[in-house]
């Protein structure tokens, strides 16, 4: 009973059980209320119990294979999101996946990464971490970047920020190659590449007993249902948000950022939880495993819809996009060059984040 207390606390299996009865109750009996509030306090436990069962998870089966649990699930529910908001809006959100998908890697090398260095730069001054893997992360997510959301801007055949049919199957298939390639050299040929650095300090969990084989199972049962929770929500509260913002005249371009920020929450706040406790290493896994998964996966997936259906897919990003993209990929490319961190990189990747969200906007 103790250890079911200490590794599965009640908290954590009421939260996500109660975000699901409140989606029900909203689907069943619509126009309550006050739903709005539950809906969002609903969201908002559910992640944080998410982030709760991942680090279970995480401690069971050790990195990177815990951090990859949370980056595929979360990426599985977003590419869920995407493609059920395409089928109900037709051809007319032809640019919603490229919206989503530039927002989550924005959102992850300036806000993930920015935020996790700057609060386990200020708690511990500097930290280390492997930079073989980050490395590897960076190039494959460069080249994938480019191809999905800058090349076809330049490409003869189309005209405009699209592919062909065939252009689009082919560049879908190089981008599940680099992901899969890249998800056996993390956990496969050079998982040493992104365990943690070893600095004497006692920082982790060793000495705490891992969870037992059913509490694993019950944290990853919680997990999904956790952040099936969240999206649902989000789902839910996205015709709200859309009124608002109409109302205060944003581009339609923020809804793929809010959708973006919603749904990487709990990676955000398990991110930011392990560069505290001196785990930076975890930190960067789990950025770069969900911005890499959340291409490699999305684009394929919302290629197959589109072909399919027969609906353009506009991924090509505009001027002002491929600028701050292009600067966040040469930045993340220098300051994560050294193994180590310090307060002026974190500081950095928050002001290009807040550059991004400010310019989204007012473009």
């Amino acid at each position: 009973m103790s250890q079911v207390i200490r590794h599965n606390p009640p908290w954590t299996v009421i939260a996500p059980i109660a975000g699901m009865l409140v989606l029900l109750l909203a689907v069943l009996v619509p126009g309550i209320p006050a739903m709005q509030a539950l809906l969002v306090a609903g969201l908002f436990g559910s992640v944080i119990a998410a982030v709760h069962h991942a680090e279970v998870i995480a401690h069971k089966v050790g990195e990177p294979y815990g951090t990859l649990v949370l980056a595929l699930a979360v990426t599985a529910i977003e590419v869920a999101l995407i493609v059920s908001m395409m089928l109900s809006g037709g051809a007319a959100t032809a640019g919603l996946p490229r919206d989503t998908v530039f927002a989550a890697v924005m959102l992850i090398l300036n806000g993930i990464v920015g935020l996790s260095l700057l609060a386990g730069s200020r708690r511990h001054r500097i930290q280390r971490y492997q930079i073989d893997g980050v490395t590897a992360a960076l190039v494959t997510l460069s080249a994938i970047v480019i191809l999905t959301l800058v090349l076809p801007n330049y490409t003869t055949t189309s005209s405009g920020p699209t592919y062909t049919s065939t252009q689009l199957t082919f560049i879908a298939v190089v981008t599940l190659i680099l992901f899969g390639a890249f998800t056996l050299f993390q956990t496969v040929r050079h998982r040493d590449y992104f365990l943690p650095v070893d600095d004497g300090d006692a920082a982790t969990d060793d000495h705490v007993a891992p969870p037992t084989g059913k509490e694993t199972l019950a944290s990853v049962a919680l997990l999904l249902i956790a952040l099936v929770a969240v999206v649902l929500s989000a789902k839910l509260l996205a015709p709200a948000m859309e009124a608002a913002l109409e109302r205060f005249g944003a581009p339609r371009a923020v809804v793929g950022i809010i959708i973006a920020a919603i749904v990487l929450l709990p990676e955000g706040v398990a991110a930011v939880r392990a560069a505290i406790g001196n785990r930076v290493q975890t930190s960067l896994n789990l950025a770069m495993g969900s911005a890499i998964a959340s291409i490699g996966l999305t684009i394929p997936t919302v290629t197959v819809v589109a072909l399919v259906m027969g609906w353009p897919l506009a991924l090509g990003l505009d001027d002002k996009s491929t600028v701050l993209l292009l600067l966040t990929l040469f930045v993340s490319s220098i300051s994560l060059r050294t193994g180590r961190t310090n307060l002026q990189i974190g500081i950095v990747h928050v002001v290009l984040l807040g550059a991004y969200l400010f310019l989204s906007f007012v473009p």
